[in-house]
């Protein structure tokens, strides 16, 4: 790694520290603090949802900011409008706000988050590129990894002490204070570098041309396409478990006034990520393929949510939340190498925002109705339901590991080099799928919600 790419994955580790930092003062609290603020399961759980919603509806708007106006622009505009929401979220709960407003802010929220996603990673894989870098993004998204798991254990942690300290609404502010100063950092230390934004369309043709490239370099190449329709599973059930996990602690430890240990749980999943991110370059050394990681994480989780659904056990619990974590954990930095080296540079933003929309559209109805399932049945139930829901997604992954793309394949040494060739190979893809797949065969795929 030469001195520009250090200097480049200083910025984007910088960058994932405070974010993270600055989201998880309230990971450990959040499903408690609707609750306190007159929220039922289902009530909280759908806000949760509306939140997501708003990730589905303004991902490619923000996609347009990212590609057409510039990452650094779109990361800047995320942090501004997550601490305005943040705030909104903090009077609500002062007056108890109807749950209309919830899911209002809470769709504001989805838009904050929506800046972030794809752009970051893309501004990163660019700039890598751009200075010559030829290592493996594993590497690199596995030291992101860490230092997000090391943000959240902190910030999870001091959330809960806390919020058991003063009130559930302290860590809120927090948060939207330590996002405005993200906002001074992100000004001084991001640049584009490595891609050229192209504003020569008005803002209707550059979503056109945005859904259009989602379609072109995201749905129409098998392998992606495939990946995006099992995201809706495992986005889903992970967004219900996480916030879930926090009030079903507090059943099983018997005391639900202890913030302290929704934070600590919270903690827990941060040191499981830290972990995993260190194993998984060496995890993916052991497997020829990515997918075979990425099969075995997803099965690793059903098995652990079995087990939360059927112990009532309080420490059985914290051990299995460990592994939940983990497998998770080592997961995520090889799924994500494997969708960055598939999808060429100048799309690269746009696919990968297509890719976590497709995740919001699980998030949106996965999450009300696991909490429904909790309000009807109980905690442990509904985890129990969520195994099964995530298990629906391994077909999917299967069937992109069939399409046999070199990203699948490729090393740790040449993962990025691979992604440097992809627009071509993309372009061939393209322009020979009527030989490979009969025509509509996008249109007539079965729903993913």
């Amino acid at each position: 790694m030469n001195a520009d790419a250090r200097r480049i994955q200083r910025v984007y580790l910088t960058l994932t520290l405070g974010n993270t930092l600055a989201a998880s003062f309230i990971w450990g609290i959040n499903t408690l603090f609707l609750l306190d603020a007159g929220l039922n399961n289902l009530e909280a759980f759908a806000a949760n949802a509306f939140f997501t919603a708003g990730m589905v509806i303004f991902e490619v708007p923000t996609g347009v900011v990212a590609d057409t106006w510039g990452r650094k622009l779109s990361y800047l505009l995320g942090t501004v409008t997550l601490a305005a929401s943040t705030l909104l979220y903090f009077l609500m709960w002062q007056v108890h706000a109807p749950f209309w407003a919830w899911a209002v802010v809470s769709m504001l929220l989805g838009l904050g988050f929506t800046f972030f996603s794809g752009a970051v990673d893309a501004w990163l894989v660019d700039a890598l590129r751009f200075v010559g870098y030829a290592g493996g993004l594993e590497k690199v998204f596995g030291r992101a990894q860490i230092v997000a798991g090391i943000a959240i254990l902190g910030g999870s942690v001091a959330g809960g002490v806390i919020a058991q300290a003063t009130n559930l609404g302290v860590p809120f502010l927090i948060r939207a204070g330590v996002l405005m100063a993200m906002f001074v950092v992100a000004a001084l230390l991001m640049k584009d570098i490595g891609f050229t934004p192209d504003r020569s369309k008005g803002p209707l043709k550059a979503t056109q041309a945005v859904l259009s490239a989602s379609i072109e370099f995201g749905l129409k190449r098998r392998a992606v396409r495939y990946m995006m329709f099992a995201a809706p599973f495992a986005t889903g059930v992970g967004f219900y478990v996480f916030y879930a996990l926090q009030p079903y602690l507090l059943e099983l430890y018997g005391d639900p006034t202890a913030y302290s240990i929704a934070g600590l749980a919270a903690a827990i999943l941060a040191g499981a990520q830290i972990l995993g991110g260190w194993a998984a370059p060496r995890v993916r050394r052991l497997f020829r393929l990515r997918t075979t990681v990425i099969v075995g994480a997803t099965l690793g989780s059903v098995v652990v949510l079995v087990g939360l659904w059927l112990t009532p056990s309080f420490w059985v619990a914290i051990v299995l939340l460990v592994l939940w974590g983990l497998v998770s954990a080592i997961g995520q930095p090889i799924q994500q190498s494997y969708m960055n080296d598939m999808i060429p540079s100048k799309q690269r933003a746009t696919v990968l925002s297509f890719e976590s929309l497709m995740g919001s559209v699980g998030g949106v109805v996965v999450q009300p109705i696991l909490g429904r399932s909790a309000d009807v049945s109980g905690y442990a139930a509904s985890l129990g339901f969520a195994a099964i829901i995530e298990l629906l997604g391994v077909p999917f992954i299967l069937a992109s590991r069939r399409q046999r793309e070199k990203a699948d394949a490729a090393s740790d040494s040449d993962a990025v080099e691979t992604g440097a060739n992809v627009a071509d190979a993309t372009s061939t893809d393209a322009t020979d799928a009527s030989t490979r797949e009969p025509p509509g065969d996008v249109g007539t795929l079965p729903p993913v919600d």
